[in-house]
Parts: structure tokens; C-alpha cells; sequence
């Protein structure tokens, strides 16, 4: 008998399938078998001229704030194609919204001056609330993300200009790929989800699926607490929650909420 944590178990991974070898290597490691129904695909904007214009101008800011890893291989290839040295912005001070997104900043040819304790934009507020008073901010972040960052600096009199690095769609394959692992298989064990976007689209597949509500008996593993919020506003109660709220942290989730008690 295997001795791995997850082993029987059938794991879905959300993530966007550019991003889901991580996560998916990991939970295979540990001996779950790993289904991928990316409820995402990354496309990009609808224009790159304010992200170029921004960037042409860096030294115009105090501060640039990059909300994900995705953002940052943006910002490197819009960089790249500009000709424009990140070196350049050497006055700029860098937040990066998590470890992994530090990472991709650092390899955009940034140095990263902050990583906020908490992988969510309140974190990041209350970080930097304080500092960013009087100052020009650069916030680069995906197309319709949450206002908390630009909304809570601006009352604190920063000058916040937002800038799109891409865009979320769901991809056309996902439609077939959610009718076969709910509806034409057995269940899976659990769904992991990423972020917002990853719960919400793939409640909208589901209705496209014919369900109407979230899978019974299946458990749904959450990243940080603003995914599980909206796991709970469309009637899922999270399993269990990433702590840290990230890769490593959602496979311990997933860890915890899988592994059978001990018979007592």
C-alpha cells in the first residue's frame, strides 16, 4: 500500500494551464492523481499603450506595485521590446505581491524592495498606507481586478495610475472538459482554487454544464481568504485554506483536508 499522503485521491487544478505544472507536479509527488480544468488563459489586454507609456516614463514614480507573477513576465517582455533598462528606474521602489511574483519581478530585471507578509491586496495596503502618502504609484495588475490597492491609496493622497498587463478569458476547451470530469466520470476528490477569477469562472462552466451548484462530496481548496469569500458568496464552503497563500501553502491545504483522520 502506497505510502504517499495523497495517494487514490483525484485532485482538479484550476490554474491557468501555463501555470499549473507547478502545482500539479507537486500534488502528483505526493501521490494525488491531477486533473487540469484551467478556468482561465491569459490573453492580453485590450491595449498595451498605457502599460508602454508608463513604462517609457519610469522614473515619473515612487513606487510600482506588481500584483502577480504573470504581471511581471509582462512587464519584462514590454520592457524588452521598448529597449527599455528596468535599471533605469533605479529611484523606483518595488512591491511584489507574493514570493512567486518576487521571483519573476527579480528575473523582469527589477530588484524587489517589499514582499507584503500576505499574498492579498490588504496586505499590501496596510504595508504601505503610510508610506505612499503624496507619492505617484504605478500599479500594474490584470484587467478588472479588486480596487482595494488604487482606492486606499488615493484617500491617503497618492496619485495611482492603473495599468492593464492582461486580461482572463475562459478558455473554449474548458465548456468539454467540465461535462467529462462532472459529469460523464466520478467524482473527484477536491478542486483547487487560485484566485477569484478561477472560483467564478468555473461556476459559470458549470451552469454551461447543466449544474447548478457545487459538486456534492466534492471538497474545494482555497489559496487566501479573498477566494475562499467568494467560494462562500456562491455557496461553497471551503475544505480547507492555503496558510501560506500560495503554491506550497495549497498543497499543504490540500494535504490536511485529504488525509483521512486516525481511527481512535
Amino acid at each position: 500500500m502506497s505510502k504517499l499522503p495523497l495517494a487514490g485521491r483525484t485532485i482538479v487544478v484550476t490554474r491557468p494551464r501555463q501555470k499549473a505544472s507547478r502545482l500539479r507536479v507537486e500534488l502528483e509527488g505526493l501521490g494525488a492523481c491531477v486533473i487540469e480544468l484551467p478556468t482561465i488563459e491569459i490573453v492580453p489586454p485590450d491595449s498595451y499603450e498605457p502599460l508602454d507609456a508608463a513604462l517609457r516614463d519610469l522614473q515619473q514614480y515612487q513606487w510600482l506595485i506588481v500584483t502577480s507573477a504573470n504581471t511581471a513576465r509582462v512587464l519584462g517582455e514590454r520592457l524588452a521590446l521598448l529597449r527599455v533598462d528596468p535599471s533605469s528606474a533605479s529611484g523606483v521602489q518595488v512591491v511584489a505581491v507574493g514570493s512567486a511574483t518576487a521571483a519573476a519581478v527579480r528575473e523582469a530585471g527589477f530588484r524587489v524592495d517589499l514582499v507584503p507578509p500576505n499574498y492579498v491586496a490588504e496586505s499590501v495596503v496596510e504595508a504601505l498606507r503610510e508610506k505612499v502618502a503624496g507619492s505617484r504609484v504605478l500599479l500594474a495588475r490584470a484587467a478588472v481586478a479588486r480596487d482595494v490597492i488604487p482606492d486606499e491609496f488615493r484617500r491617503v493622497g497618492a496619485t495611482v495610475d492603473v495599468v492593464d498587463a492582461y486580461r482572463t478569458v475562459i478558455p473554449d476547451e474548458s465548456a468539454r472538459l467540465v461535462r467529462e470530469i462532472f459529469v460523464d466520470s466520478p467524482l473527484p476528490d477536491a478542486v483547487t482554487f487560485t484566485s477569484s477569477s478561477t472560483v467564478t469562472n468555473f461556476f459559470r462552466l458549470l451552469g454551461e454544464a447543466g449544474i447548478c451548484s457545487a459538486p456534492q462530496g466534492v471538497w474545494a481548496l482555497s489559496v487566501g481568504p479573498i477566494t475562499s469569500a467568494t467560494l462562500r458568496e456562491l455557496g461553497w464552503e471551503p475544505a480547507a485554506e492555503a496558510d501560506p497563500h500560495d503554491v506550497a501553502g495549497l498543497v499543504q491545504a490540500a494535504v490536511r483536508a485529504l488525509i483521512p483522520l486516525p481511527s481512535v
